[in-house]
């Protein structure tokens, strides 16, 4: 299964996106209204970015990712940049908002490719993950979704 694709290169992976609700089976199913870009979909044997990202981005992320359910699918991603039996897996996306009608989608592995890989993603995702109010996201209930965007329309799918 192919899981590269060039940075703030447009996404493909899905026509819909899901946003699932963290304490639930329940999600919100739609066709995006807004442009997704790909951010962090790295593979063995293609070049990356590396360098230094500021202080605190590792953590925001992760905080992201313990309030975000996004594109769960059934099966696992196993980091290929790590040997064999140590890689670690990831299961879904996530999805930060840009500006105004641009969400960029990356993979749930991003933090590990950022603090394992060195990766550094563009700095335009940099931005916007530091700019995500935590405290909005991690309080929104379903049927909330702490995304912007989501069009008025969007099917709820419940348990």
């Amino acid at each position: 299964m192919r899981v590269f694709f060039e940075d703030l290169s447009a996404y493909t992976y899905q026509d819909e996106d899901t946003f699932g609700d963290s304490e639930s089976f329940r999600a919100l199913w739609y066709r995006p209204e807004y442009v997704r870009l790909n951010v962090g979909w790295l593979e063995a044997g293609r070049p990356y970015p590396t360098g230094p990202v500021p202080a605190g981005f590792a953590e925001r992320l992760r905080g992201v990712q313990r309030v975000q359910r996004m594109n769960v699918c059934l099966g696992v991603h196993a980091c290929d940049l790590c040997p064999g039996a140590e890689a670690p897996e990831g299961n879904g996306e996530l999805r930060i908002p840009g500006e105004a009608g641009i969400a960029y989608a990356a993979p749930f592995l991003i933090t590990h490719y950022v603090t394992a890989h060195g990766y550094r993603p563009p700095r335009a995702f940099v931005d916007a993950v530091l700019a995500v109010d935590l405290d909005a996201w991690a309080a929104a209930r379903w049927p909330d979704v702490p995304f912007p965007w989501v069009p008025a329309d969007a099917e709820r799918l419940l348990e």
